[in-house]
């Protein structure tokens, strides 16, 4: 009998504005810490992946947010990820908002500002970088091996 793979779905939220995009650097979370990526978070049970992308958005950065906010603009699938499974990744970007945002979990997030496109940091999520990639050139999907997360030192098995 065959083992299913077991895929964890993480949601990630693209707020814009006049041509940057918000990047919060991660701490204190022992996952990609001193690295910068857009607010995210994990589906959680019994959730949808839009309930999650709108509760992780308020959590992070005091955004309110509806489904009528929210594009799905793309997808990328990331192997092997750690022992909890692969990563199946939904960024959405919010077509509007209603406030400024604010950084709503310092112990996790020790900067939080405003990065154009075109001058994106260096330190970076792997896979987060690759979205705002592919999203740039129009490519709605990517995937990442377990050959790629090991060259990157992101392999965690």
């Amino acid at each position: 009998m065959k083992i299913r793979n077991k895929v964890v779905p993480a949601v990630y939220i693209l707020l814009e504005q006049n041509g940057k995009i918000l990047l919060g650097r991660r701490c204190n979370t022992g996952y990609q810490d001193g690295n910068y990526q857009v607010p995210a978070g994990h589906v959680e049970e019994g959730e949808l992946p839009t309930e999650a992308v709108i509760r992780e958005t308020k959590e992070e950065v005091d955004v309110d947010l509806s489904l009528n906010d929210l594009e799905l603009v793309h997808v990328g699938y990331r192997s092997k990820h750690d022992p909890s499974g692969d990563r199946l990744d939904l960024f959405f970007k919010a077509k509007k908002w209603n406030r400024e945002v604010k950084n709503m979990e310092p112990h996790k997030c020790d900067d939080l500002q405003w990065f154009s496109f075109n001058k994106l940091p260096e330190n970076m999520t792997f896979h987060v970088r690759e979205a705002i990639r592919c999203i740039q050139r129009g490519i709605f999907y990517n995937e990442i091996g377990v050959d790629v997360l090991k060259e990157k030192g992101l392999y965690m098995l």
